[in-house]
């Protein structure tokens, strides 16, 4: 049966999570006519803005799920509750039975849903269990289930991702336990929201479960030394047997974004195989997955290209965050974002901005930008001595100082890369925008720290920051008002 139908309404559980929120784009892509379900209706919008239709309901509430599904045809079942506590078995079991006994009343065609790879006939930790045991109650009802059973996701933002990237960022020397030698099989998120996708249109009767991955079977101690290579970072790992799963859900906590107790469920997982035993998947979808080394590169090149593509303003809004200097996390990026209002056109208050350095230099704390640049010359860098091209304009690939211009659009955006000899990888970038009768102008500061002398750089030159950043945003609003009483 062809399902891609634009006339068929997705109602798709999970958008403020990590999945949810990738594969709302790509439904949106392919003009799916999309509802989004969640409890806090803020996050959701915020998250998808006018693009689909969100509507609040709880799963452990039945009553509230009946509008949500009300002319759905198929339904997406991405949600857990690894975050909960003790009960969160209880949990996701009354949750699955809620939602296939709603589904069916309604009418809904089919569920597509995400579980978790691990083979039924050895032992699972509570975390795989519970996700088996969600597909089991979804299958009770009268509506068709298509459960993908996953491991290890791989792309920037998943939470095993993170977790591997804050462990070889931060520790030159890992003691590491037991579970880091355990197999498991990754899949690249590009190919699992493939998958995903693929589950409208795949043609089976009745329910089917299909195991997905990438082509190989490793252990989390192959992807820290492969994303160790990748980053160029030289990492030594002492294997010991002796940290069990709760002291280390205690060191991940201490080293790592992840909290003890979401740690202490992961760990669970990880500690028993969990790689694909049937192979139907290859057969069944034209989807050909990557291997480890192409998923990781992926993951660090598409939040390179994120960089580029978000707007900065954008995503620390959401995030609830605000413009007081301090450093914001992004992926592994960390964040100085700043923006003040200017009663001047957007017009007017770019021209401060595409005239920055050379000549003109940095509208505030000139000797520090001096010194910082001299530095760079013992070291071997380009320094400050490049200069610009031209005191008035700037064009894509221009040298500005020990800056590289990345990105130019006349009166909104210019963004600096640095070439100067560092411990990562920085860009400097300003936006302008039309606000009321003047313009708000967003400074952004951001560094890409490789590893522990990366992280030290940043925070040694922090205080540095607090001078130099608010001060060269007020510098630019000052030079603004003056350009335009001048003129």
């Amino acid at each position: 049966m062809s399902q891609l139908n634009h006339e068929n309404r997705i109602l798709l559980t999970g958008v403020t999570g990590y999945i949810g929120g990738r594969l709302v784009g790509e439904l949106l892509r392919h003009e799916c006519t999309v509802r989004c379900l969640a409890r806090n209706l803020e996050y959701a919008r915020a998250r998808v803005g006018e693009r689909c239709e969100c509507i609040k309901a709880d799963l452990l509430k039945p009553q509230s799920l009946a509008p949500a599904m009300d002319g759905i045809h198929t339904a997406y079942y991405l949600v857990h509750s690894m975050g909960t506590g003790e009960s969160f078995e209880a949990e996701e079991g009354q949750a699955a039975k809620n939602f296939g006994r709603t589904a069916e009343r309604a009418g809904v065609r089919r569920i597509i849903y995400l579980g978790g790879l691990g083979d039924d006939r050895t032992e699972l930790s509570a975390h795989l269990r519970s996700r088996h045991r969600v597909g089991e109650e979804l299958r009770t009802f009268n509506v068709q289930v298509i459960e993908f059973r996953a491991s290890v996701v791989i792309g920037s933002g998943s939470l095993s991702f993170e977790m591997v990237r804050a462990l070889v960022e931060r520790l030159p020397l890992m003691i590491t336990p037991r579970w880091v030698s355990v197999l498991t099989q990754p899949i690249a998120i590009g190919d699992l929201l493939q998958y995903l996708m693929a589950g409208l249109d795949v043609d089976v009767e009745g329910h089917a479960i299909f195991e997905i991955g990438g082509t190989d079977q490793v252990s989390y101690g192959d992807l820290m030394k492969e994303y160790a290579r990748q980053r160029g970072l030289r990492r030594v790992m002492i294997p010991v047997p002796f940290l069990t799963p709760q002291l280390s859900s205690w060191w991940l906590g201490l080293v790592t974004p992840v909290y003890a107790r979401v740690g202490r469920k992961l760990i669970d997982g990880i500690r028993f195989p969990t790689v694909v035993k049937d192979d139907s998947a290859l057969r069944r979808f034209h989807v050909r997955p990557r291997d480890v080394s192409e998923a990781i590169a992926s993951a660090l090149r598409n939040e390179d290209q994120a960089i580029a593509a978000t707007r900065w303003s954008d995503a620390t809004s959401a995030g609830g965050l605000k413009d007081d200097g301090r450093p914001m996390r992004f992926g592994n990026r960390l964040v100085d974002t700043r923006e003040a209002y200017v009663d001047v056109s957007p017009e007017e208050a770019f021209v401060p901005i595409r005239r920055i350095g050379g000549r003109t230099g940095y509208y505030y704390a000139g000797y520090l930008w001096r010194l910082r640049g001299f530095m760079d010359l013992l070291v071997g860098g380009v320094g400050i001595r490049r200069g610009r091209r031209d005191p008035e304009w700037v064009s894509i690939g221009d040298t500005i100082d020990w800056w590289r211009v990345e990105c130019v659009e006349p009166n909104k955006c210019l963004r600096l890369r640095a070439e100067m000899k560092l411990p990562g990888r920085a860009w400097l970038e300003f936006e302008v925008q039309k606000k009321d009768q003047g313009s708000t102008i967003r400074q952004t500061a951001i560094f890409d720290p490789l590893g522990v002398l990366g992280l030290v750089y940043w925070y040694v030159t922090y205080p540095a920051h607090q001078l130099i950043f608010p001060g060269m945003l007020q510098g630019i609003v000052n030079e603004a008002l003056s350009t335009r009483s001048s003129s």
